[in-house]
């Protein structure tokens, strides 16, 4: 039968060490973990070293000459052998308490940020290993040493204190600001959240942590998730990036974004930057900013799909998956001529049930309901409700088409949310 021992970081740190003559060690610091779960088979943080502060000295040994064990309610922590820990583990390994003890980390499920207040480890035979952080009331009291009074009084009461435990494989570390480490060196739980749920939690942190946890994003998934912070949270991440990897991810955000972004920058980095873009994506974004604030142009996208009446149903069908469009680019599609007047829409409806060889003009409908891109934006909303549209065209004084508003963008101004509120 396995035997196994837990206990709490905050029970071990602060404890005597003696060795197993009796002679004094000193008192435990702090224990470091291999972060990187692949390197054991139980899949979590295994604990190889262990922080000793002897008289004013600070020694790191491999926990391999430790035992720590629970006798009578008590932890008690002994030094079988002394060997000292190699450089490269106390370079690389974490300390637990410097990285995670009272800081922030994200709950991946709860997704959002949690503050540390104790750690659950466990002793097998294989090697000791944290298997959970513990978030709740009763972590704090445990380490002021009043856990049992207090729950001997609640339990008078016929009331309990409920444990708030979170498994190690469902955290992510984002503070790392006492230590010389990244987590780049480990795989990143964050990049499987939301965007939308990566954004509120780097919103949470603080200014350096913010622009730390997502530089450590790759720049697809940072790309989606700049797009979805607030105004003064995109302007502080772009300010932390260099002038190259900052344009390089606008290049990846739709045209309307960027501009409202560049928008609220100082014109000098602004300009900058769209230097450093791409000459076709600076370009539309220029254009947008020539927009007056309140008008249609301020706010459409240009990101859109038109073709011409002539190509089959099963050519653009084609030319949509080599495109990949994100969802709200087939909200509409549009039909113009070879001058890039607007004709008239049609929709994906419209053409996943018609057959391959229909032409479009077989299908197409005429845009009855379009906006005038220096038009003010007060009339959008009620002409998107009458005629029960998710995306509206939008042509200049020529009725060339520029681009289209769509409705998410009227629900965020309707709400007072959108980014470019300042």
């Amino acid at each position: 039968m396995t035997t196994f021992t837990t206990f709490y970081l905050s029970r071990v740190i602060g404890e005597k060490v003696f060795d197993t003559s009796g002679k004094y060690i000193g008192i435990v610091k702090d224990l470091l973990i291999d972060y990187n779960t692949s390197n054991n088979s139980l899949g979590r943080p295994l604990v190889n070293g262990i922080e000793i502060k002897y008289q004013k000295k600070v020694i790191f040994y491999s926990f391999q000459g430790f035992q720590i064990e629970k006798i009578q309610g008590k932890m008690k922590v002994t030094c079988k052998e002394l060997i000292h820990l190699s450089t490269e583990y106390i370079e690389n390994d974490y300390h637990l308490v410097d990285t995670f003890l009272d800081r922030q980390i994200v709950d991946l499920n709860g997704r959002k940020l949690v503050r540390v207040n104790d750690i659950r480890l466990v002793t097998i035979t294989t090697g000791t290993f944290a298997v959970a952080v513990d978030i709740g009331i009763e972590g704090l009291l445990r380490r002021i040493g009043i856990v049992k009074p207090i729950k001997y009084v609640i339990s008078k009461f016929g009331g309990n204190l409920p444990a708030k435990f979170i498994l190690w494989e469902d955290i992510e570390a984002v503070d790392f600001s006492n230590l010389n480490i990244r987590l780049s060196k480990s795989y990143s739980k964050l990049e499987t959240l939301h965007p939308s749920d990566l954004a509120d939690i780097i919103e949470e942190l603080g200014r350096k942590e913010s622009a730390e946890v997502f530089s450590l994003l790759n720049e697809e998934k940072a790309a989606d998730v700049l797009e979805e912070l607030k105004i003064v949270t995109q302007v502080h991440i772009l300010e932390s990036l260099s002038i190259e990897k900052a344009a390089d991810l606008l290049e990846k955000m739709p045209a309307d974004e960027v501009a409202d972004i560049l928008d609220a920058l100082d014109e000098e980095r602004a300009e900058l930057l769209l230097n450093e873009m791409e000459k076709f994506a600076s370009q539309e974004v220029r254009e947008l900013l020539e927009y007056p604030d309140n008008s249609v142009g301020s706010i459409m996208t240009t990101e859109i799909l038109s073709f011409n009446e002539n190509k089959t149903v099963e050519e653009v069908l084609t030319e949509i998956r080599l495109k990949k469009p994100n969802a709200e680019t087939l909200y509409n599609l549009f039909v113009t001529d070879d001058k890039e007047v607007l004709k008239a829409t049609f929709s994906l409806r419209d053409i996943v049930v018609s057959n391959p060889e229909d032409k479009i003009y077989q299908i197409m409908q005429p845009s009855i309901a379009h906006l005038h891109d220096y038009q003010k934006v007060d009339r959008i909303a009620e002409i998107i409700s009458k005629y029960n549209l998710l995306a509206i065209p939008v042509v200049n004084n020529r009725h060339v088409l520029q681009g289209m508003v769509v409705i998410d963008d009227i629900i965020e101004d309707l709400t007072n949310k959108r980014r470019t509120n300042k």
